[in-house]
């Protein structure tokens, strides 16, 4: 079945749109996370995926072109650890029909077939269900809980750690 999403790394073309969606989706968003919400800050997050260290993917909905959410991998580890950690989130008006699930899925599948890593890493706030119940219906296994393991708005706050590895992904 043809995926109603596509994926693409993060471009420069992508800015003015991206920031349009970011700013109509706050209320979805907060208090998850700040995603860029300007040209400045879209820069910063352009130039951050390097696509070494860290990649970023704007997911699309096939059918109508509108971008559905982002998904990340950053810390990509390479030598014996093959790792990421993965950062993802929807946009305002395309959430709640497994959009941002299929985007999700096709760049794990896509970090295990072409990246060759062997782990995906997603830290989430326990109180993110929607992210929780994403993550958990791909296969990720809860794998423990980090107090105030990152800062997002100037505050700590605590994730789990979920995580899937390659010889466990379904896709």
């Amino acid at each position: 079945m043809l995926s109603r999403v596509t994926i693409r790394p993060v471009q420069a073309s992508d800015g003015a749109e991206l920031v349009t969606a970011n700013l109509a989706s706050i209320a979805l968003h907060e208090p998850w996370v700040s995603p860029c919400r300007d040209h400045p800050s879209f820069l910063g997050y352009l130039t951050r995926c390097d696509g070494e260290r860290s990649l970023g993917f704007i997911a699309r909905e096939r059918e109508s072109g509108r971008i559905v959410g982002v998904v990340n991998l950053s810390e990509i580890v390479r030598g014996y650890f093959q790792s990421a950690y993965m950062g993802y989130y929807g946009m305002a008006g395309m959430n709640g029909r497994g959009l941002m699930r299929e985007a999700v899925s096709l760049v794990v599948t896509h970090a295990f077939r072409d990246l060759g890593l062997h782990r995906i890493e997603a830290n989430i706030q326990p109180l993110n269900q929607p992210s929780r119940a994403l993550v958990q219906s791909l296969g990720f296994r809860q794998e423990g809980f980090s107090p105030r393991y990152l800062k997002i708005n100037g505050e700590w706050r605590d994730h789990e750690r979920w995580a899937v590895l390659a010889d466990e992904w379904e896709g």
